[in-house]
């Protein structure tokens, strides 16, 4: 499994929306509310196998009240 960060940028007020229905998903392993340009940061974990965009694209992107994605990619370095 690799682990995936997502910053999440909602329309304005509907960062309660939008996070209600991430946890719906049941695919976030965390989630945070945070200052500045984005609103919401997930974690999830994905197999090796898993298309990082298309798994964002069809699960994450199509959520009512995202405006934009930003996602940032893990690797091992030890």
């Amino acid at each position: 499994m690799k682990p995936i960060f997502i910053q999440l940028q909602c329309a304005p007020g509907k960062t309660y929306e939008v996070a209600d229905a991430v946890y719906k998903t049941e695919l976030v392993s965390e989630l945070y509310s945070t200052s500045g340009e984005y609103d919401l940061l997930m974690k999830i974990y994905l197999t090796e196998e898993q298309d990082a965009g298309k798994f964002i694209n069809e699960n994450i992107a199509n959520i009512p009240g995202i405006v934009r994605t930003l996602t940032t990619m893990t690797f091992t370095a030890f």
